[in-house]
């Protein structure tokens, strides 16, 4: 026997978990199943502490047992007034005198209990335990079912972290508090409009920029009430949290793209109405048949009388609690058809969070659909509260938020002050690599004076970006990223150097181009319109200080808006990774443009715009397809070049009328294919550096002696097999690299080389160096590139000499 309180325990707390997804009519029909189940139970009892049956034998004539009456019997029980006139009847009935027993008595009730009551009367306790057995189970039938019920344990489980996380109720308390400072902000606008004081509302919103909207007035500078310090996750919560966004953005992806919950709810609903109406039939067709008094035949050897009228003792009872029951199974079913009306009548494969965006003014809270929706519209019906919570969680900016917080945790000052180093341009930089965004902490390294962002999520930067005083120069290698205005208004006046690489020009933030004191911008990627058709760079114009402007990327020319930088462009450099430019017609607007690099644009010749620049200073022409350079006698008309690089080419030879360029301090002709160099080269008398390394010359001119000015002179990997002694005549050089040629001995006339520092002469024919070397006073043992053993037979007072020490 099942005590009536495990029933309750079972059926209250068999899934105690899933009780978010029980609607208000799941809960009443658990209710309603416990009382039915409660009916059985009782019947139960009863059937099996208390006598059924009770049968007396009778005397009347029938041609038929079926014919023996037993009503005037059920008269005797139900009309008690007329008990004398009754018990003379009974007297008449009963008069005959029998010797039946005990025994015999038992056996009759027995008998006829198994024979002549109905099977409903006598299992009616037990049918209705079953059918409220049944009715539990199709309530829970979704709950079990393999194809369901992971999902729901998840979306449970996940749904109880998300309401009792420490972050919900710190995001929705910020929220609240950003709502009352707004409402602030509006009072104080219509306070100060009362009472004529200036004020200023700036609401702005460009493409890329995030603008806040402030008030600035003399009753700002007065609070109201003091703010209250916000309450902070500690790491350990913060990580939690971290982990429970990431459950929840895997959930949601798995579950919108099906509706099986919703089907299986619907099957199961269903399955309930169809029990209902079963069960409601076949017990209002067969509730008739429990009868207080029945008749019936025993054979009449056994005991001498072969009619009995017995009185079913627990059958009006049973009545009652039928009829009870059949109740209690309608308001069951109505309940179910309510169900199936809700689900078809209701849109359930959407969940909208519309009133939630309103009342906690988070308004990137996407909807849901399929199942996702379906779960949270059965959470509502429990408790809204929970999709409320839950809507946090669903927020992109509540997950920015989260991030922000444990980025804080991860990265430190101290950590940060780890990463500082110095970059080619000599800056303070603090390169952060891969961060999920950009760290508070970042604005305490007030000494930071070049920040470097690389694929960096969702930056935002804030005004605190003011307390880097020291920030001059921002890298940001793709890493989209927005300003707030305040931070732009800061960046406008003191960022003096931007470096950008991106996939598409769209990428480029429009707060670029309003960058009003930058001097240095230097873009990497896709700048072809082919990728970005309706990206362009024509606002540059707004960019009044720039003076450097570099383009890695792979133009068919140059674009048009890089005129529009007008006559304050000083550095143009373009890196066209092997395409080739063809469109050179705005160079002719750069009026007052001193430095010139066209790297890899597969150029077999110099450009005639080139010759133009008349205030040209200094010309790369690295990685092209020169062979030859007839065209160089136009660039006198480029009277300040001093700076020629024509390295990485295929010349075949030097023109004679380089002579022409005078005023050429800088001439690199290394890595072509020139086999002789021109006496007419060495007219150029300002020549500072010369480098015709990697080539396939075999002889110097004695000319090379005419450079007086000459301080770095590179004529490595070539053939030279002798040096002609008017190179030693240049007494101001200080690099020399003769390395891999075929030199068989070294002039000692290389100790008129008073500045000489550095030497390179590895890779030659050489056995010894000459003891004049030692006359070189500013060289010494570490500034010689040679092989070891050459080194070694110099007298050691020789090498003491020149030692570093």
């Amino acid at each position: 026997m099942i005590p009536v309180n495990e029933f309750r325990q079972f059926a209250s707390e068999r899934n105690p978990q899933f009780r978010v997804l029980k609607p208000w009519w799941d809960v009443f029909t658990e209710y309603l199943c416990i009382v039915m189940l409660m009916i059985g139970v009782f019947g139960c009892t009863l059937q099996l502490t208390q006598d059924r049956i009770s049968c007396l034998p009778s005397h009347l004539a029938a041609s038929t047992p079926e014919d023996i009456d037993c009503s005037h019997i059920s008269e005797y029980h139900e009309n008690e007034k007329n008990m004398p006139r009754l018990k003379n009847a009974s007297r008449e009935i009963f008069g005959k005198k029998n010797d039946l027993d005990i025994h015999q008595y038992v056996f009759v009730n027995h008998y006829c209990y198994e024979r002549a009551v109905h099977w409903y009367g006598k299992y009616f306790p037990y049918l209705v335990v079953i059918h409220t057995m049944i009715f539990m189970v199709a309530s829970s039938f979704w709950f079990k079912f393999p194809g369901t019920s992971s999902k729901i344990e998840l979306f449970v489980t996940i749904l109880g972290k998300c309401f009792d996380s420490p972050w919900t109720t710190r995001a929705l308390s910020e929220v609240s508090e950003e709502r009352v400072e707004e409402k602030m902000v509006i009072w104080r606008k219509n306070t100060v409009s009362k009472h004529s004081i200036d004020c200023t509302i700036i609401e702005e919103e460009t493409a890329g920029l995030v603008r806040s909207s402030s008030v600035k007035s003399n009753a700002e500078k007065k609070p109201l009430e003091p703010q209250q310090p916000v309450s902070l996750l500690d790491k350990k919560e913060g990580e939690q949290a971290k982990a429970l966004f990431e459950k929840v953005k895997k959930f949601r992806t798995h579950v919108e793209e099906a509706d099986l919950l919703y089907v299986m709810y619907v099957l199961q609903t269903a399955l309930k109405v169809f029990k209902f109406v079963l069960i409601t039939i076949y017990n209002a067709v067969l509730v008739s048949n429990i009868q207080i008094v029945v008749r019936c035949s025993v054979p009449e050897e056994l005991t001498g009388y072969d009619v009995y009228c017995c009185n079913h003792v627990k059958a009006h009872l049973f009545s009652k609690l039928a009829y009870c029951y059949i109740c209690f199974v309608g308001v069951y079913g109505v309940l179910c058809i309510y169900t199936l009306y809700w689900l078809f009548h209701r849109p359930l494969k959407e969940y909208s969070f519309e009133s939630v965006r309103l009342e906690t003014g988070i308004n990137d809270i996407p909807d849901v659909k399929n199942d996702f929706a379906f779960l949270l519209h059965l959470s509502d019906q429990y408790d809204g509260l929970y999709s409320k919570r839950f809507a946090v969680f669903l927020s992109e900016v509540s997950e920015s938020r989260l991030r922000q917080v444990n980025l804080n945790h991860d990265w430190s000052p101290k950590k940060l002050r780890q990463r500082l180093s110095r970059n080619p341009s000599d800056r303070l930089e603090l390169h952060l690599f891969m961060l999920q965004g950009l760290p508070d902490t970042l604005f305490e390294i007030t000494e930071v004076e070049s920040l470097k962002l690389e694929l960096l999520k969702d930056v935002t930067i804030p005004a605190s970006i003011s307390q880097l005083v020291f920030l001059e120069e921002l890298c940001l290698i793709h890493c989209p990223t927005k300003l707030q205005l305040a931070a732009l208004n800061n960046l406008r006046e003191r960022l003096k150097v931007l470096r950008l690489t991106f996939e598409g020009l769209e990428q480029v933030p429009m707060w670029t181009y309003t960058l009003n004191g930058l001097e240095e911008l230097h873009l990497t990627g896709s700048l072809t319109h082919e990728v970005s058709r309706n990206a362009s760079l024509d606002t540059l114009r707004g960019l009044k200080n720039l003076r450097v402007l570099t383009l890695r990327s792979r133009l068919a020319k140059i674009p048009a808006s890089v005129a529009d930088t007008g006559e304050q462009l000083q550095r143009l450099c373009i890196y066209n990774e092997g395409t080739k430019l063809q469109a050179f017609s705005s160079l002719k607007k750069l009026g007052n443009l001193l430095c010139l690099e066209l790297v890899g644009c597969e150029l077999e010749r110099i450009p005639s715009a080139v010759f133009s620049l008349s205030n040209l200073q200094e010309l790369d022409m690295k990685e092209n397809k020169l062979s030859s350079v007839e065209e160089i006698l136009s660039l006198q008309h480029c009277r300040r070049l001093i700076t020629l690089r024509l390295w990485h080419n295929a010349l075949l030879y030097v023109p004679e009328h380089i002579s022409k360029l005078r005023a050429l301090e800088t001439l690199d002709l290394s890595w072509n294919k020139i086999r002789s160099l021109p006496t007419r080269l060495f007219y150029c008398t300002k020549l500072r550096h010369l480098d015709v390394s990697h080539n396939g010359i075999s002889s110097l001119p004695p000319e090379v002696g005419i450079l007086q000015s000459l301080q770095y002179f590179g004529a490595a990997s070539n053939s030279l097999e002798s040096l002609p002694d008017e190179l030693f005549s240049c007494k101001r050089l200080k690099t020399l690299l003769l390395g891999n040629n075929r030199l068989a001995f070294l002039s000692p006339r290389v100790s008129n080389l008073a500045q000489l520092v550095r030497l390179e002469l590895k890779g030659n024919r050489l056995e010894s160096l000459p003891q004049e070397i030692r006359d070189c006073p500013m060289l010494k043992l570490s500034g010689i590139v040679i092989e070891q053993h050459i080194l070694d037979v110099l007298p050691s007072d020789i090498r003491e000499r020149m030692s570093d020490t």
